[in-house]
């Protein structure tokens, strides 16, 4: 959730040049396909011998570059002949990016999976390309972008809180947003820096509960921020910090089945909900693995090396959660009900957590 992180890039793309750019109409203008090919567990639209033939498939992603590498060796062995590639970067600074590169007239990305504010402001400056995939059937409206075919959620994780049990037992770790301000954990709690939009999902929805007051006596706490799920468990890990203040529930799962000593509570206020979308981009290089690449990733095959990989879960009813996982069903999850009011306070918030974290 990045936009005034890059409001340069996107004041730019507002330019005459790239909107005519944007608006070209994708080869297949309503986005759907008569007749899908069965593939083994995925329904697909593509021409796979085109897609085999035009040999990689290019993925823009947020997703930490083990965790995806993952999950396209997975892809790439079920069809040997595409080479996957793809560009990792925190969300902000890959839709700045995105954005330049198109500004500049160079299409080099087939499908991009980033923060959901993104995915639907990128759709409002008609940078997708509309395929209806099969596999979209299997996702409930909520989950498509509307007009269906621009771009599906691809995978949720929640936020709570983590904290070292060698440090903190567990009847005394924190339980609720609320007992993050106790003094006791001043200096002691780690947060996402401005950078991250799940660090914007956790300040929007606990100020739409709390107001800012929350966030003003939190900054007493004198958190300390990280770009990084990876760099915050490590520290909470190895004691550097006992407190993980916005704990991804992905990456508590990978870090505590290492062996990491880690507890996590479930705040009852409710756990923010961070949604990647993915979607093809207008204008990509290479089309036919770009829908064939798109069918697998939302299809049960793709999904599942998601989730393997990732911790994440996906929204399909038929893909089981990350292992050790509790079902979405059993916590309270918060999600915005209005997105663009959401997009609309990403400057505010910028703002507000740089002087929370001590960054202006």
């Amino acid at each position: 959730m990045s936009l005034s992180r890059v409001s340069h890039a996107l004041s730019v793309c507002c330019g005459l040049a790239l909107c005519g750019l944007l608006l070209m109409q994708p080869a297949w203008a309503d986005g759907s396909c008569a007749a899908p090919r069965q593939m083994d567990g995925f329904k697909t639209c593509a021409d796979v011998a085109a897609a085999e033939r035009e040999g990689t498939v290019v993925l823009y992603t947020t997703t930490p570059d083990s965790d995806i590498s993952k999950v396209l060796a997975a892809f790439h062995a079920a069809f040997p002949a595409i080479t996957p590639n793809f560009v990792r970067i925190q969300a902000g600074g890959l839709y700045a990016k995105l954005l330049s590169e198109r500004q500049a007239g160079s299409y080099l990305v087939d499908a991009m999976e980033i923060d959901l504010s993104l995915v639907q402001d990128f759709q409002n400056r008609h940078g997708w390309l509309q395929y209806v995939s099969p596999e979209m059937a299997a996702y409930k409206s909520e989950f498509k972008s509307d007009p269906e075919g621009y771009w599906t959620w691809v995978s949720a994780s929640m936020s709570g809180i983590a904290y070292n049990v060698n440090l903190v037992p567990a009847d005394q770790a924190p339980k609720s947003w609320q007992d993050l301000l106790d003094p006791k954990w001043a200096g002691q709690i780690n947060v996402k820096s401005v950078l991250a939009g799940v660090q914007h999902d956790v300040w929007y929805d606990l100020r739409k509960i709390y107001g800012n007051t929350y966030w003003d006596k939190f900054a007493e706490q004198k958190p300390r921020a990280f770009d990084s799920w990876v760099q915050q468990f490590e520290r909470c890990s190895n004691g550097q910090d006992k407190i993980i203040g916005t704990a991804q529930y992905s990456g508590y799962l990978e870090m505590k089945a290492r062996g990491a000593p880690l507890g996590f509570s479930f705040p009852p206020e409710g756990l923010p909900v961070d949604p990647a979308g993915t979607g093809i981009v207008a204008n990509a290089p290479h089309p036919q693995a770009a829908r064939l690449f798109m069918d697998w990733f939302l299809g049960v095959p793709g999904q599942r090396a998601v989730v393997a990989a990732t911790f994440s879960y996906s929204v399909r009813a038929d893909v089981e959660p990350p292992e050790g996982g509790v079902a979405f069903s059993s916590v309270k999850l918060l999600v915005p009900d209005d997105w663009a009011d959401a997009v609309r306070s990403e400057r505010q918030f910028v703002h507000d957590w740089n002087r929370i974290t001590g960054l202006r």
